[in-house]
């Protein structure tokens, strides 16, 4: 992401990658179809109105960047809904669509309003773009109010489903069809989605769940009735033909293959049994033992229509269900903190302020792992008042207690509250202490906790003014691949803040940047670039970029790189040429015309429109050179 001095500028920026986020959700596939798709096609239309406001570093006035902000805002709101209607559950938009039709009219209105009010006709605009925008803007104005056309069928079709014991085939067959619920996994996936929503809502999960497990069980049977073949197992199959209760494979934990007491899924979507991921996660594995892709976080989400759709298996198969003892479930559905849990944390909290020094060790990571099993425990333990005496042990003169604690205070840092907590607990100044001091474990995990924390914009000014940005890079010189990737990430997210630019530049970045770019193999690259790409937005940076040789490299990377690493590449090249003719002539003598041309073809948009200025800046180059031989 390219950033420029300006902060209209870095506004534009913003609105571009919310349009840009908003283009590449999935394809929406159920009752807020036409919707999403007709929201989603006017927003792409405003796309030329922020780009060509970005390129041409438009100034803006008070009023015309206020407005612009409105309607980020109101951009933001829209990516969350489309979100909510590509990820969200389809029986529960079907049951709700009225509601779902309002908040789609609300985010039209709140949009179209703010067109309104910016005079866009009064911007330095293309002809273009101009009467690309007014079109748009007729466009959200004509569709307010404008009720969507009901699927009545479908509404009739749902509500005979939830009231009939035994509903008519055929009506199955049309909200299957319809919902696209045709497979076990698709029910699977709808199950967790149905969840979700009801959670988000603040509704009874209880009272949801005992309503619609009888209708997801209709929707199983009719699935199973309609192409058993299909939708079987191996396993499965045997069992039709021979009656006997083969366990399904959808009901056997992936890591056990044993039938699933108490089934959970995982970040990625696949679901374990609740103490095989577990003990999976416990010891150390960040990756869905299945699909091996990274765990995004290591909540565990209850399935309770898969465990529902197991007892009933078990009911009608003769087999008896196995009990998880002593389970308990908290409202929202996640696993709720037993007294005894919240006395064992007590305890360690106690010996966090009282114990002597091996008792603090052992505290400190016995907190550390139950803040990295799941999210209760982090909301648990930061109640508990344990943030501050954590902060309190960064400053412990044994290395191990100190990686225990900065390492406690980076998994609690996964829930939003808790980082304002650590921040407002002056844990900062500490952090950036162990990053300079601690040992490679701890400055590791510090540079991700700075990392954690500066998700919040205001604490991307507090980390660079506590000095972070200088030690994040020599973390990045001389840390382990590990180390590196992690001051990259942090260094990354707060150049985002202007000021941190020339802080970054100043403690001599570039250097080190340009040697990772020049290291293929040093799994660098990506990071490297993202992160000159940002400096390059700032003058200093260009200046210090300049002066690094930057062009054979930005060259090769033009050419033959990943298509992100190629829009960074032309990004970067595109700051240089304008403001240095000498970088220009270097980007000549190395084929830029063309590798630009070939980039103007096939590279990203973003891309395109870079490498297309680049080629205008050359061509007015040899059109200057040739009038001074005239």
């Amino acid at each position: 992401m390219v950033l420029t001095e300006d902060p209209n500028s870095e506004l534009m920026t913003r609105l571009v990658d919310s349009v840009k986020e908003i283009s590449t959700l999935p394809e929406c596939r159920n009752v807020s179809k036409k919707m999403h798709d007709n929201l989603v096609r006017r927003i792409k239309l405003l796309s030329p109105l922020f780009e060509e406001l970005k390129d041409n570093n438009e100034k803006l006035s008070e009023e015309e960047t206020k407005g612009f902000e409105v309607l980020r805002t109101a951009l933001d709101s829209a990516k969350e809904l489309l979100k909510l209607a590509v990820e969200g559950s389809k029986v529960y938009q079907t049951l709700h669509r009225d509601d779902i039709a309002d908040k789609f009219n609300r985010i039209t209105e709140k949009i179209e309003a703010t067109l309104s009010e910016i005079p866009y006709d009064k911007l330095n605009l293309s002809e273009e773009v101009q009467e690309q925008i007014e079109l748009v803007h007729s466009q959200f104005r004509r569709a307010k109010g404008r009720p969507e056309l009901q699927d009545h069928q479908l509404e009739v079709d749902l509500a005979i489903a939830q009231r009939e014991k035994e509903p008519d085939p055929a009506v199955l067959k049309r909200l299957s069809e319809k919902l696209h619920l045709q497979t076990i996994d698709d029910l699977k996936k709808e199950s967790l989605a149905f969840h979700e929503l009801v959670i988000a809502s603040g509704e009874d999960p209880g009272e949801w769940f005992e309503k619609m497990s009888s209708l997801f069980k209709k929707f199983k049977d009719y699935v199973q009735m309609a192409n058993p073949e299909a939708n079987c197992s191996g396993a499965e199959k045997a069992m039709i033909k021979h009656r006997s209760p083969v366990i399904p494979d959808d009901f056997r934990c992936p890591i056990s293959l044993e039938l699933m007491k108490d089934p959970v899924i995982v970040s990625t979507g696949q679901t374990y049994e609740r103490y095989c991921i577990q003990k999976w996660l416990d010891a150390g594995h960040r990756t869905c033992p299945k699909t091996q892709q990274t765990l995004m976080h290591t909540a565990l989400t209850p399935n309770y229509v898969l465990k529902s759709l197991i007892a009933l298996w078990c009911e009608s198969n003769g087999v008896e269900h196995p009990k998880q003892p002593g389970a308990c479930r908290s409202k929202n559905g996640g696993s709720c903190i037993t007294d005894c849990d919240r006395s064992a944390i007590a305890t360690l909290l106690d010996k966090l302020a009282n114990g002597n020094l091996e008792q603090q060790r052992s505290a400190a990571g016995e907190l550390r792992l139950l803040a990295k099993r799941n999210a209760d425990n982090r909301v648990c333990i930061a109640g508990a008042g344990a943030i501050p005496l954590l902060v309190e042990l960064l400053s412990s003169t044994d290395p191990r207690t100190q990686e225990h604690a900065v390492t406690a205070l980076l998994n609690l840092s996964i829930n939003d509250i808790n980082k304002g907590t650590i921040v407002n607990a002056g844990a900062i100044p500490d952090i950036v202490d162990v990053l300079k001091n601690g040992s490679m474990e701890a400055r590791e995990n510090a540079a991700a906790t700075l990392f954690s924390l500066s998700v919040i914009d205001e604490n991307k000014v507090a980390i660079g003014a506590a000095g972070a940005i200088p030690v994040l890079i020599k973390l990045l010189c001389d840390g382990t691949p590990r180390g590196k990737k992690d001051a990259a990430t942090a260094i990354f997210n707060l150049s985002i803040y202007q000021g941190n630019k020339a802080r970054a530049v100043k403690a001599g970045i570039v250097p080190p940047l340009m040697r990772l770019l020049k290291d293929a193999g040093g799994g660098m690259v990506d990071e490297a670039l993202a992160i000159l790409a940002i400096l390059a937005s700032h003058q200093e940076g260009k200046v210090a970029i300049g002066q690094a040789d930057p062009v054979p490299v930005l060259m090769e990377v033009i050419s033959t790189g990943s298509p992100r690493n190629r829009e960074n590449a032309a990004a970067i090249l595109w700051s240089l040429c304008t403001i240095d003719s000498q970088q220009l002539k270097l980007a000549r003598q190395f084929g830029a015309e063309e590798a630009l041309k070939e980039l103007s073809e096939s590279g990203t948009d973003r891309a395109k429109r870079k490498a297309g200025s680049i080629l205008e800046l050359l061509q007015r180059a040899d059109m200057t050179e040739t009038q001074s031989r005239i």
